[in-house]
């Protein structure tokens, strides 16, 4: 029905009267309030099967049989009431709007559901494959110049491994608009080799090292909190550092300032990310490999150390050498540490499968986290010592169960030593240690 508001063939002028009495003329009062109490509702068998064939597995794409029959199937799986609904012989009739707009709500939830499926697959496929472009960026970086690490060469990339984001201290720190690309921990190695414990963070314009200090005076005294203890511009930077071994060691150095002796199992992805973030600036990253590192130390905060150093020179060398173990072995002698680890996989290496003959071992040795290492410092026992770390993983190893309930069954009660159990006789006299006496001269007479 055509319905005209107006005698002016104008737009936004209404005339309620004319409007009414043309709705009473035509009858459609009448014809709404006969369809609301039958069935309102009515489509032929083809067009509604067609359009609610998705509701279920059975009637989609084809439904076999007879329409008839697909949509009493589709009626079934909604659990719509009988009353709701009839059937023709051509068409379905349906009562009331409610049943329709549950079809229809029905329909539209099928309809995302799939669209969330195909949109994970698509997102899934395009993170893959950034993924293997960032490897690949990151592999060109130290391709046929240093050996690579087998636990590490095919693992992704997350960029925030501290929970950056969560940590309300941490952003304080940072500037409000200063987004950070990149965050973890890391270790720092000082003038005399000992570790500090860091958290890096890289944005667009600085590198933050943050370090946790215990305050001294004031209302928070005694509690332990986050400081930066450097921050270092990327236009600064000038140089990085880094071995032809399979090392976590880099060596940052800035213009005018002391360089940076750091050590982090991220160091290939930290690369990545300051490589791109200096080559947005213009300023591309420059990156040196050699076994032997020399850089000029921080000068000492005290005075006398400090002058006696820049007399005999505050320059420090980093040696790395062939060990046998995939974990670095430091031994720190005098001016210079030297760095042992085992080789690693072939330069040439590409993520991808890597066969079981590449590299110089052939057992999986599980990925390493930065711990700190247990450090002595030189001289204390002999002229060099060495620092090992501690512990490889976080975990205790377990006892195997075959062989613990093996070594049970072969234990003979009998022939275990019991000494430990004897009690000392009360008659056995016990020595006593002598304390040497002390004399005490009055010296004010």
């Amino acid at each position: 029905r055509c319905i005209k508001p107006n005698e002016t063939k104008k737009a936004h002028d209404w005339e309620d009267l004319r409007a009414k009495h043309q709705v009473e003329y035509l009858g459609l009062k009448e014809n709404i309030r006969i369809r609301r109490a039958g069935f309102a509702y009515r489509r032929p068998f083809a067009k509604f099967l067609q359009r609610y064939a998705i509701l279920t597995r059975e009637t989609w794409p084809r439904w076999p049989g007879e329409p008839a029959g697909g949509i009493k199937h589709v009626m079934d799986s909604v659990s719509m009431e009988p009353s709701q609904w009839q059937m023709g012989v051509t068409k379905i009739f349906i009562k009331a709007p409610e049943s329709l707009f549950l079809l229809e709500e029905t329909r539209e939830r099928k309809f995302d559901g799939y669209a969330r499926v195909i949109q994970t697959a698509w997102r899934k496929y395009v993170r893959r494959r950034e993924m293997a472009e960032i490897r690949e960026k990151a592999t060109d970086i130290l391709f046929k110049k240093k050996l690579r690490r087998r636990a590490t060469i095919n693992r992704c990339f997350v960029g925030d491994y501290i929970g950056f984001g969560q940590n309300a201290g941490l952003r304080a720190l940072v500037g409000k608009r200063e987004r950070i690309e990149f965050a973890c921990c890391i270790n720092k190695y000082d003038r005399k080799f000992k570790v500090q414990k860091r958290d890096m963070l890289l944005s667009a314009q600085n590198l933050y090292l943050i370090g946790r200090e215990r305050v001294k005076k004031g209302p928070q005294a005694g509690e332990i909190i986050e400081k930066v203890m450097r921050i270092i511009k990327l236009s600064e930077i000038v140089n990085v550092d880094l071995s032809t071994r399979q090392d976590d060691f880099f060596v940052i150095r800035v213009r005018e300032a002391f360089p940076s002796v750091l050590e982090s199992v991220f160091k290939t992805e930290f690369l990545t990310v300051l490589s791109e973030k200096m080559a947005a600036t213009g300023n591309p990253v420059n990156i040196s490999f050699s076994d032997q590192i020399t850089y000029t130390a921080k000068k000492d905060n005290n005075k006398m150390k400090a002058w006696i150093g820049s007399l005999m020179g505050d320059e420090r060398v980093l040696q790395f050498v062939n060990g046998s173990e995939d974990f670095p072995v430091l031994t720190a002698k005098g001016k210079m540490l030297t760095i042992s680890i085992d080789n690693g996989l072939p330069r040439d290496t590409r993520p991808g499968k890597i066969s079981e003959r590449q590299g110089s071992f052939n057992k999986q040795k599980p990925p390493r986290s930065a711990q700190s290492y247990k450090y002595q410092p030189p001289g204390s026992q002999k002229k060099s010592e060495k620092m090992s770390r501690s512990n490889t993983s976080m975990e205790r190893p377990s006892m195997h169960k075959i062989g613990a309930k093996q070594s049970a069954k072969n234990l003979n009660p009998q022939s275990s030593n019991k000494s430990f159990m004897n009690v000392p006789s009360p008659n056995m006299s016990i020595k006593k240690k002598k304390v040497p006496l002390r004399l005490c001269v009055d010296t004010t007479a």
